[in-house]
C-alpha cells in the first residue's frame, strides 16, 4: 500500500527552483502568445477563450447592415455551433438564410456545403446539392436533341438561386435576343382555392403570380421587368419604369399550368432545368459544371446548343462566363449582391418547406 504521508513529504521537498522554472516557462508562453496575437491578424485570443454564438451572430448582422450588403436590413434569428463553426440564421425581408462564421468572429461565410453526403434537415430556403450522381459525359449523352430545343427553368422569385438563374438567362438574352425563343421561365407553387402559395411565403407567391401574368399577357416586357426587380425587389418602381400592368386576377389559371407542369416533372427545387422534356443537372457527380462556366449566361447558351440537332449560329458566340450573382444584386456579378453568395460548383438551390 502507498504511504500517503510519505508522498506528501516528498512533494513538500520538491526543489523550489523547479517550481519557479515552470512558472517562468508558462509566463513566457503567455507573453509570447500575446505578442504573436498582436502582430498577426490571423491569430486571435478569442480562438482560445471563445466568445458566445449570439455575439458572433450579432457581429455578422452588424457587419451586413453597416456595410450596406443588403437593401433591406438583416435581422438575427438564431445561432448554433455546428461542425466547429457557428451557423447563423439571418432574416432579410420575408426570407431566412443560413450563413456561417468562424468561432473567433473574424470570418463570415454566406454559405456552406455539406460534403458528408448526408441530407440536411433544414427548413425554408435551405441550400442543397443538386448533383445528379452522373458524370458530365453521362448527363450530356442523355440530353434529347431537337431541331428547336426547349429549356424550361423552374424557379421561385425570392429564392437567391432562382434569381441567379433568371439573371444568367436575362444576360444571355440581352446578348443574343434569339435565345428567348428557346428558354422559358416557369414557376413552382400551389393553388388552394383562389389563393396561390409558394415556399417562401405570400410575398414570393404574389411576385411569382405577377411575373407569370406579365409573361403571359405582356411577354415583350417580361425580361425588362424581371431585370429591373432582381436588382432590389422594387416591384412598384419596376412596374412603373417598364410600363407593365398588373393582371393578377387572371393569373391563377396561368399559374396552375406552371404548377401542373412542375408536378409532372417532379420539380421541387429552385432552380430546376427541364431540357427537351427531361430534367437535366448542371452539375456532375463530382460537382463539376457540365456545361462549362457555372451559372453564367454562357452556360445557358451552351445548354441550348447541346440540346440542338443543328447548332444555331449563336453557338459560336462567347457570352459572359462569370458566375451570376445570387439574390438581389444591382449588377450581374456577385460583387453587387445584397445577400447570399456564389452557388459554386455544387449548384445549390432552394428546397421546399418540409
Amino acid at each position: 500500500m502507498y504511504d500517503f504521508n510519505k508522498i506528501v513529504d516528498r512533494i513538500k521537498k520538491t526543489n523550489k527552483n523547479t517550481i519557479l522554472v515552470i512558472i517562468a516557462v508558462v509566463g513566457i508562453v503567455i507573453t509570447g502568445g500575446l505578442i504573436y496575437a498582436d502582430s498577426n491578424p490571423n491569430f486571435s485570443l478569442p480562438t482560445i477563450f471563445g466568445i458566445s454564438n449570439d455575439k458572433i451572430a450579432q457581429k455578422a448582422i452588424d457587419y451586413i447592415n453597416n456595410n450596406n450588403l443588403s437593401e433591406t436590413p438583416a435581422s438575427y434569428v438564431s445561432a448554433v455551433g455546428e461542425s466547429g463553426i457557428v451557423k447563423i440564421k439571418i432574416k432579410i425581408g420575408e426570407t431566412e438564410f443560413d450563413s456561417y462564421a468562424t468561432k473567433d468572429g473574424r470570418l463570415l461565410f454566406p454559405q456552406a456545403f455539406d460534403m458528408s453526403g448526408q441530407e440536411s434537415s433544414g427548413d425554408t430556403a435551405q441550400n442543397s446539392d443538386t448533383g445528379s450522381g452522373q458524370t458530365a459525359e453521362e448527363i450530356l449523352a442523355a440530353i434529347k436533341k431537337s431541331d428547336k430545343p426547349v429549356v424550361d427553368a423552374f424557379v421561385v422569385s425570392r429564392c437567391p438561386f432562382g434569381l441567379q438563374m433568371q439573371r444568367m438567362i436575362a444576360d444571355a438574352i440581352s446578348s443574343v435576343p434569339t435565345l428567348a425563343q428557346y428558354v422559358n421561365v416557369k414557376y413552382i407553387g400551389d393553388v388552394s382555392g383562389s389563393t396561390i402559395t409558394s415556399m417562401h411565403g405570400d410575398a414570393e407567391a404574389q411576385e411569382n403570380l405577377r411575373q407569370i401574368c406579365i409573361r403571359e399577357e405582356q411577354p415583350t416586357k417580361y425580361w425588362n421587368y424581371v431585370s429591373c426587380q432582381m436588382k432590389s425587389g422594387d416591384t412598384a418602381g419596376c412596374q412603373i419604369s417598364t410600363g407593365v400592368i398588373s393582371t393578377a386576377s387572371r393569373g391563377i389559371a396561368y399559374a396552375q399550368k406552371d404548377f401542373d407542369l412542375a408536378n409532372q416533372y417532379g420539380v421541387s427545387g429552385s432552380p430546376t432545368l427541364i431540357v427537351n422534356g427531361a430534367e437535366t443537372s448542371e452539375f456532375a457527380s463530382d460537382n463539376s459544371s457540365v456545361f462549362g462556366s457555372s451559372r453564367s449566361s454562357d452556360e445557358m447558351k451552351t445548354i441550348v446548343c447541346d440540346a440542338s440537332n443543328t447548332k444555331p449560329s449563336f453557338c459560336s458566340t462567347k457570352l459572359n462566363t462569370a458566375q451570376a450573382a445570387t439574390s438581389f444584386s444591382a449588377t450581374y456579378g456577385s460583387a453587387g449582391a445584397t445577400t447570399g453568395g456564389d452557388s459554386g460548383a455544387t449548384g445549390a438551390n432552394c428546397d421546399p418547406v418540409q
